[in-house]
C-alpha cells in the first residue's frame, strides 16, 4: 500500500511540473515583424506579452546574429545572445556553462612546445623532404 502511495504522489509531481504554467499558456505575441529581401539577407522580431523576446537578421544560409531573452521558473531573466557564421555558431549569455581555466601546468606545456620546435623543425625538415629518415 505504501509502495502505490509513493508511486502516486510521484506521478501527481510529475504531472505538476510538466503542466504549463496557466500564465505562458495564456501569453499572446505582442509584436511580430519580418522582412526578407530578394537578396537572401532577412531580420524578424517578436515579443509575447509572458516576457519571451527575440530578434534575428542575417543573410540565409552565410550569416545570421540575434538574440532572446525569456523568465526562467525562478524568475531570473535570461538573455542569450549569439552569431552564426562559416566558423559555426557562437553563443553567448551569463546562463552558459564556460570550460575550467586551462591549468598553469598545461600553459607551460604548450609554451615550452611554442619556443622548442622538434628536431625535424630545426633542422629544416630536410631529411622529412627528401625521403630520408634517421
Amino acid at each position: 500500500m505504501a509502495k502505490l502511495f509513493i508511486c502516486c504522489l510521484a506521478a501527481l509531481c510529475a504531472a505538476a511540473l510538466a503542466r504549463p504554467d496557466q500564465y505562458d499558456a495564456a501569453a499572446q505575441t505582442r509584436s511580430f515583424s519580418s522582412d526578407i529581401k530578394e537578396d537572401g539577407s532577412y531580420q524578424y522580431q517578436y515579443d509575447t506579452t509572458n516576457g519571451i523576446a527575440a530578434q534575428e537578421n542575417g543573410v540565409g544560409g552565410y550569416y545570421a546574429s540575434g538574440s532572446s531573452a525569456y523568465y526562467a521558473p525562478d524568475g531570473q531573466l535570461i538573455t542569450l545572445t549569439y552569431t552564426a557564421d562559416e566558423n559555426g555558431f557562437h553563443p553567448a549569455g551569463e546562463h552558459l556553462p564556460t570550460p575550467p581555466p586551462v591549468p598553469v601546468a598545461i600553459l607551460k606545456a604548450l609554451e615550452y612546445i611554442r619556443t622548442h620546435p622538434n628536431q625535424e623543425e630545426r633542422q629544416g625538415g630536410a631529411q622529412l623532404k627528401h625521403g630520408r629518415h634517421h
